[in-house]
């Protein structure tokens, strides 16, 4: 006797729009370098961090989502127009005679690189982890401004 699963159409229509967002996120990406997210496709066991990427007058804003990353987890790379974040989330391991169902946390490497169209001041970028919530501020670095002369000729 064969048993009938039920399968909701929703599922497999949320599937297919995450694969099609994927791959157009990853496309458009360099078609508008703007902002550019570099996700690590090749390497499967480093898993991508969801960011919001903010552009004021004199700053950049990078809000990273890190639930259940410690500050001593998080190492943070950071050059005159990128940063990179890496973090790791380990599985707390206790058994009890507890037998998953389903599982949607993700434990493991999470890293996730940010291209800035400007550079920024290394020197006075400064992050905070709270509630979760990576929060990187990046100064725009100031560009100097050319000053001329008048040159008397002799």
């Amino acid at each position: 006797m064969k048993f009938l699963i039920k399968k909701s159409p929703d599922g497999f229509i949320k599937s297919v729009n995450d694969e099609i967002n994927t791959i157009l996120n990853r496309n458009f990406d360099s078609l508008f370098p703007e902002f550019v997210c570099d996700e690590d496709y090749k390497d499967l066991d480093k898993l991508a961090m969801p960011v919001e990427l903010h552009e004021h007058d004199n700053e950049y804003c990078v809000n990273a989502e890190l639930p259940g990353v410690k500050k001593e987890d998080l190492d943070i790379d950071i050059d005159k127009n990128h940063l990179t974040i890496n973090a790791k989330k380990e599985e707390e391991k206790e058994e009890k005679d507890s037998n998953y169902t389903k599982s949607e946390f993700r434990y493991g490497e999470f890293s996730r690189t940010v291209y800035f169209p400007k550079d920024i001041d290394v020197e006075k970028t400064d992050a905070k982890l709270e509630h979760g919530i990576l929060k990187i501020h990046a100064p725009k670095k100031e560009i100097e401004k050319e000053t001329t002369k008048k040159l008397a000729v002799k």
